[in-house]
């Protein structure tokens, strides 16, 4: 599959399973192409109602945590469905294997378990692949099991560069992509200290364009 950070949290997988966008933000090109477009939560910088317009198309079907029902106003007109899910749940949404996991901080009061934000996991061509969302490692994910992790890193609102490779080593996947950074907050330095963090064995891969 090809996996793309197109900017901060902004991720693009053209995979079998499809064209897959998680949290589209400053977009720079109209793609139109989304299969399925994935919002981890409700702060400005990843839910984009401009950039949902700018990827999705007319059969895109969006996935949203159920507590943001109520922020869809015109966007549900941008797309064909949308699909709401809840922290825990697992789901086969159309083709897609889909599980709900939570994202939240643990002493920082950016992103509060009781909004039950969520970070993803999916199955495409056979590999697990778990985009965090804006989180800290916490009682509901550290025990995520997957084979491709994409961990924010930029420190601030989620884990810095040391905490995500701890978070990483634990979770052991295959390959491990570091998001959240050269944006709002984080630098291109961030990235590479996770990588020193991060154990032998574990690939790690700089995909932001």
């Amino acid at each position: 599959m090809d996996i793309e950070v197109l900017t901060h949290s902004s991720i693009r997988i053209h995979a079998r399973e499809g064209i897959i966008y998680f949290d589209p933000f400053e977009v720079n090109e109209i793609y139109h192409d989304a299969d399925f477009i994935f919002i981890t939560h409700e702060h400005y910088d990843h839910f984009s109602p401009r950039d949902i317009e700018k990827v999705a198309g007319n059969q895109t079907i969006l996935v949203i945590p159920r507590t943001m029902e109520e922020q869809m106003g015109d966007v549900s007109e941008m797309v064909s469905k949308i699909e709401m899910l809840a922290p825990g749940d697992k789901e086969r949404i159309k083709h897609l294997q889909v599980e709900a996991i939570p994202a939240y901080n643990v002493e920082k009061k950016h992103h509060l378990k009781g909004k039950k934000w969520l970070g993803y996991k999916l199955k495409l061509e056979g590999k697990w692949v778990y985009i965090a969302g804006d989180t800290d490692e916490n009682e509901d994910n550290t025990e995520v099991e997957c084979d491709i992790a994409l961990v924010p890193i930029g420190g601030t609102y989620t884990m810095n560069p040391k905490e995500a490779a701890q978070f990483v080593n634990k979770m052991k996947p295959e390959i491990a992509i570091p998001t959240h950074y050269g944006t709002v907050v984080g630098t291109p330095e961030d990235a590479e200290l996770f990588k020193n963090y991060v154990d032998e064995g574990i690939e790690v891969q700089f995909l932001m364009k």
